[in-house]
């Protein structure tokens, strides 16, 4: 799988394309600004668009899906709690679980609420990647004091699925740079407190 990020906006926010070699095959994840780029790249490298994948439903990831949608005719997914603002152009319901593919390789959607109710991470156990979106970040956590965040639905998140990856699985998340897991539980202070209250 190679994957190409791309930054945009004052929240300087992370989109990616994600593509197999053998087949071109490709999906975007949260393209939320600069609509070009995206396209262009795309294109540039005659890729295959599969579908848009939305971590949540906040516009510093979602602007530019539209367009994006529009210009190489391939649809969006969200989760169906994140899916009421976006009416029309959102093709595919998410409920989390679901199984997807890129080239041979299946990858999950894993419902992580707490920044969102909708909230989601793509997991590629092969590829030992993981896009979290605003779920957990290589420092801290995503917001929960925003209109449907919830501390305590994060805290969940966190200790039944987060916490439950290996350490050799990157995260790629959707603003900041990547990292490990094992990193994650060294640096990441709001992920190292919950787990560890959990375990008092």
């Amino acid at each position: 799988m190679e994957i190409k990020r791309f930054i945009g906006g004052i929240l300087e926010a992370n989109g990616y394309v994600l593509s197999d070699s053998d087949t071109g095959d490709a999906w975007i994840i949260d393209p939320g600004y600069r609509p070009k780029v995206f396209i262009q790249y795309v294109k540039r490298q005659e890729l295959n668009p599969l579908g848009i994948l939305l971590t949540h439903h906040h516009s510093d990831h979602t602007g530019a899906a539209d367009q994006v949608r529009r210009a190489l005719d391939c649809p969006v997914y969200i989760h169906r709690a994140d899916a009421d603002r976006y009416g029309e152009w959102v093709d595919v319901l998410l409920e989390g679980g679901e199984g997807l593919s890129l080239g041979e390789e299946r990858f999950s959607v894993l419902h992580t609420p707490g920044h969102t109710r909708g909230s989601v991470c793509f997991m590629f156990r092969k590829s030992k990647a993981c896009f979290t979106g605003d779920t957990v970040f290589n420092v801290d956590l995503g917001r929960t004091d925003l209109e449907d965040g919830s501390e305590e639905e994060m805290r969940e998140s966190i200790l039944q699925v987060a916490d439950r990856w290996a350490g050799d699985i990157t995260i790629y998340p959707g603003h900041g740079d990547s990292c490990t897991m094992k990193t994650v539980r060294r640096i990441n202070s709001e992920f190292i407190d919950i787990v560890a209250k959990a375990r008092r």
